[in-house]
């Protein structure tokens, strides 16, 4: 059983720390497109695993547009990706499933409490002109389906009725995916 245990740690820090080196790029995707959408132009994007991911727009003719595009992205984004995964690979769904909520639960979070705060997007987005509410009403709904796609989940990680028990090949796999990212990461983002 303490072997067991090995794997199903490995399994879930390594899915942790993908989802949120994931969330993390697709959410910057959003901004970038936005920016591009919008005619601005992207000046550089941050993405470090040891850094708060950013994407730097100069000029940037739409910064509400630009702001609302990460998480907006961020969020419907793994959405997709987790409907297009329904049509094919059923046993692995579960980790898309984990990371779409992940993605909902982090954007919708990002924004419902950093709109008290007024910090990152939510900041950006109060600065120029978007209501306090309407990042609540964003957030707080993405965050309730990120938790609805998680509800259930536990026995692919070991928890439950499994006992510890998971897919040794997936731990391993997505070990090695999140050293990869974080590498990739460390080499090509200068901090």
């Amino acid at each position: 059983m303490p072997g067991t245990r090995v794997w199903q740690v490995l399994l879930i820090v390594s899915t942790i720390g993908l989802s949120w080196l994931g969330m993390m790029a697709v959410h910057e995707l959003g901004h970038v497109l936005a920016a591009w959408l919008s005619g601005g132009r992207v000046v550089g994007v941050v993405l470090h695993p040891l850094a708060i991911s950013r994407t730097d727009v100069a000029p940037n003719p739409r910064p509400r547009l630009v702001a609302w595009g990460g998480p907006l992205f961020g969020t419907i984004a793994p959405l997709c990706m987790l409907a297009g995964a329904r049509l094919a690979a059923r046993r692995y769904r579960y980790l898309l499933a984990f990371f779409a909520g992940f993605c909902c639960v982090a954007n919708g979070l990002y924004l419902a409490v950093g709109s008290w705060a007024s910090v990152g997007d939510a900041g950006d987005l109060l600065r120029h002109g978007a209501a306090r509410w309407q990042l609540i009403l964003f957030g707080i709904p993405s965050a309730a389906v990120g938790l609805w796609l998680w509800n259930g989940l536990g026995p692919h990680f070991g928890f439950g009725a499994a006992h510890g028990k998971v897919d040794r090949a997936v731990s391993v796999w997505l070990a090695s995916a999140l050293l990869t990212m974080i590498f990739v990461e460390l080499l090509l983002s200068p901090r």
